[in-house]
């Protein structure tokens, strides 16, 4: 049986104009967006917007008045259909998202198929995503990394999702709402193992913070102190440390950072000493256990 390619019209962008510009918009922080971006803003005939709202704050910020339309997840079949007409009759339009690139975990994927289907010309003007900037500054490997983007938000079928990610060689890159970090976070280290990862809060933003762990020191924390705000999660590929058993403790059910500052004031030893008898007392190597140490530190326990 033969099998059939779909078959695409021919770009119109020579006879009428019409095209659909992707364009990027900062994540927080206003000045991070390209010359090209304001210059394009500027030129079109109507942005195709997920909330007017606020893509007007940064279009007053640039002093850009353009007719803008919404276009979200609730209207996007009806409305990408007049879109498409409009571009039809040689209309520029700019789709944009709240925050950065649309079509990535953002409405924009009915559109541009639309429009695609249509012949008329689809044009890229990249900037700022929120994984990107993350992964930028995560410090675990950038160079083979997949974007899974949100999660089921029910905890069956996200753990069913989690395990289908189990054997990819790695770093998963995730968004997640702040009012189920911590259940996510403990669904992945249960279904992933307890690899390294960062999580990566109001990138860009006034209050950016990235925190760096292991995904159980990392749900606990979450559980212990709820954050607010946009949240990328960063998960590391598998490495020796992930099949190691979650959230150990030594004597009294201290942390090892609370464990080792007794040892040295009661005792007077010397950090690696402490570390030492630390280790000794969790069955862990003492690079392991000044791993531990050192997450600790960095989510404040």
């Amino acid at each position: 049986m033969a099998t059939q390619t779909a078959s695409y019209p021919a770009l119109r962008r020579a006879t009428n104009g019409g095209c659909l510009y992707l364009v990027s918009t900062p994540i927080g922080n206003l000045e991070d967006i390209t010359l090209r971006a304001l210059r394009i803003l500027k030129e079109v005939d109507l942005i195709a917007c997920e909330d007017t709202r606020e893509t007007a704050k940064l279009l007053n910020h640039y002093g850009i008045h353009k007719r803008a339309l919404s276009y979200h997840e609730h209207n996007e079949v009806v409305r990408a259909a007049e879109i498409v007409l409009d571009m039809e009759e040689g209309a520029r339009v700019a789709l944009v998202s709240d925050a950065g690139t649309p079509g990535i975990s953002d409405p924009g994927d009915h559109l541009i198929s639309l429009a695609i289907r249509h012949g008329i010309p689809v044009i890229p003007v990249p900037g700022a995503t929120a994984f990107g900037a993350a992964l930028m500054a995560s410090g675990l490997p950038g160079g083979h990394f997949h974007f899974v983007g949100f999660l089921p938000p029910k905890r069956v079928a996200r753990r069913k999702a989690l395990k289908t990610l189990a054997a990819q060689p790695a770093t998963l890159i995730f968004y997640e709402a702040p009012h189920r970090l911590a259940d996510s976070l403990a669904d992945m280290a249960a279904a992933l193992g307890n690899r390294p990862a960062v999580l990566a809060r109001e990138v860009t933003k006034l209050h950016e913070e990235f925190l760096r762990a292991r995904l159980g020191p990392l749900a606990a924390e979450m559980k212990r102190r709820p954050v607010k705000g946009e949240v990328t999660v960063l998960v590391g590929p598998l490495d020796k440390e992930s099949a190691r058993p979650l959230a150990l403790k030594p004597r009294g059910g201290v942390s090892v950072r609370v464990r080792v500052e007794r040892l040295q004031k009661k005792k007077g030893l010397s950090l690696k000493a402490a570390l030492k008898v630390v280790a000794r007392e969790l069955g862990l190597s003492r690079s392991e256990a000044y791993r531990r140490l050192q997450e600790e530190k960095a989510l404040g326990q």
